[in-house]
């Protein structure tokens, strides 16, 4: 399907490759909780699952270093496998895109944001960027559950013009920019381990600045107020249906394209607003402009003990539309 979105072409090649995959992987979310560990609800199947998948079809019991090409396989599968179940593809609005993306992830950002990511598994378009030195079309971004440690990761996989990157961001009891840090400390040691004899300052300053824009633009699409389609549904996982063997999801026959931020995309763009000044009459008001995003926490409750945490997009200061104001993120437990 040489039409066909580019992610869904990544998924039609993943299921030539390994044509059983889909069905072993029903299989193990079928023995979620019985003869397999439980896991929470915002992963679709841990890696250890696509590890099995993988193994099993290059008929090893353990991937090694000679098995270089099927160890990334494992990362993504897992992405193809979750995205699989919604095939949803969010289209920022172009304006709106830039100033997300421009957005410093910065602050006391806790990881736990991720957990309201509004699909097992999100694809990003990114028209115009890099990654990791090649054109970047997009990114695929799911949660990962480690089975023997039970902590959580965000795993992003990078649709570059070379192929599909998988890259772990590792959140925890730490700052979303220490993560991010821990990012590029990790791929260091990667590449030492694989046999790079040194890892230049200028490649761990392009992952870092990659990972920034990439995770503002997944911080957007977690809040409470995030402007995605056009109101009338919004994105989330489907519910598993009654079948004769029991209780089974269906993954879609088609794509979902999400546009993303479409009415304050415009307000970004009006080029002149008029305001009331004082008594009767009119005057132009300052040309609108944007303030920049950022991220803002305060403390609420008793003795101002707990601790909130707000988003502010770029405000838009001398627009009229008060409908695209900024969105908030509420705080949220992991789940039990």
């Amino acid at each position: 399907m040489p039409d066909a979105p580019r992610p869904k072409q990544h998924l039609i090649a993943a299921a030539r490759r390994y044509p059983g995959a889909w069905r072993q992987a029903d299989a193990f979310r079928a023995d979620r909780g019985k003869d397999l560990p439980d896991w929470p609800d915002w992963c679709f199947l841990p890696l250890g699952g696509w590890y099995a998948i993988v193994s099993a079809d290059a008929e090893v019991g353990r991937l090694g270093l000679e098995h270089g090409a099927e160890v990334g396989d494992i990362g993504r599968l897992a992405a193809l496998g979750a995205w699989r179940m919604t095939q949803g593809i969010y289209r920022f609005d172009p304006d709106l895109f830039a100033a997300v993306a421009g957005t410093p992830v910065e602050g006391d950002l806790p990881g736990d944001l991720f957990y309201r990511l509004p699909e097992w598994c999100v694809y990003v378009e990114t028209p115009g960027q890099r990654g990791l030195d090649a054109p970047l079309h997009g990114f695929f971004a799911h949660l990962e559950w480690d089975a023997n440690t039970g902590r959580p990761e965000l795993r992003l996989v990078l649709d570059t013009e070379t192929g599909l990157q998988p890259l772990p961001v590792h959140i925890g009891q730490w700052p979303l920019e220490e993560a991010m840090q821990r990012t590029v400390a990790e791929a260091k040691r990667q590449a030492v381990f694989h046999g790079a004899t040194a890892v230049t300052a200028a490649l761990s300053e392009r992952i870092d600045f990659r990972l920034d824009p990439l995770v503002s633009l997944l911080l957007y699409l977690c809040s409470e107020s995030a402007e995605v389609g056009d109101g009338t549904q919004r994105p989330r996982n489907p519910e598993p249906k009654r079948t004769k063997k029991g209780w089974r999801l269906f993954a879609p026959d088609k794509t979902a394209v999400w546009e993303v931020g479409a009415r304050i995309g415009a307000a970004l763009r009006r080029e002149s607003f008029t305001a009331r000044g004082p008594g009767d009459g009119t005057h132009a008001s300052p040309r609108p402009h944007v303030r920049r995003a950022h991220w803002h926490t305060y403390l609420v409750g008793p003795g101002r003990s707990e601790r909130q945490l707000k988003w502010l997009p770029p405000i838009l200061v001398n627009v009229e539309d008060p409908d695209a104001l900024p969105a908030t993120i509420k705080p949220v437990q992991p789940p039990g």
